[in-house]
């Protein structure tokens, strides 16, 4: 009896803490196409701006009116979502095809505590619309997909995250 009550402890600590370091979203639109596709549900590992590598899937808070947000990010089930790749880190240098977009001159790096991301798909407002993003909007990073979409477009649990 003493074990079984240990057990349903440890249990119970493990599925707290992994529940504060996962989030399932699905995803909305047609930038990640054809890697994820709207209905797609999609686990998310939360991890912090700095800890992101190039080429990672990251879902991130959006600018509201054209201005980011600071302070403390929404609870994941309170907000839209965005989901786009990770181009460039802080000290890369700027791809050519943002450079217009945030003002910077062939050859510069990209600022500290910023990233350049991009949808994977033709279809995408991402940094070559809207230039950086403050790397402490992150949410975190997609470590899988855990359904795809369903043909009949049912909706599935958890926030949403617009492509």
């Amino acid at each position: 009896m003493r074990y079984i009550v240990i057990l349903l402890a440890v249990i119970a600590g493990v599925l707290a803490i992994a529940r504060r370091r996962l989030v399932i979203v699905q995803v909305t639109g047609p930038s990640m196409l054809p890697v994820y596709r709207s209905g797609d549900r999609v686990l998310i590992r939360r991890v912090a701006g700095s800890k992101l590598r190039r080429g990672q899937v990251v879902v991130f808070q959006p600018a509201l009116g054209g201005r980011w947000r600071t302070g403390p990010l929404s609870a994941p089930e309170d907000s839209k979502w965005l989901i786009k790749r990770v181009a460039a880190l802080p000290g890369d240098p700027v791809p050519p095809a943002v450079t217009h977009a945030v003002n910077a001159p062939e050859g510069a790096l990209v600022p500290q505590g910023r990233l350049v991301v991009i949808g994977d798909g033709p279809m995408s407002a991402d940094s070559r619309n809207w230039g950086y993003l403050p790397a402490d909007r992150v949410l975190g990073v997609v470590v899988r997909r855990l359904s795809p979409a369903q043909p009949s477009g049912g909706a599935a649990e958890g926030s949403g995250v617009s492509s």
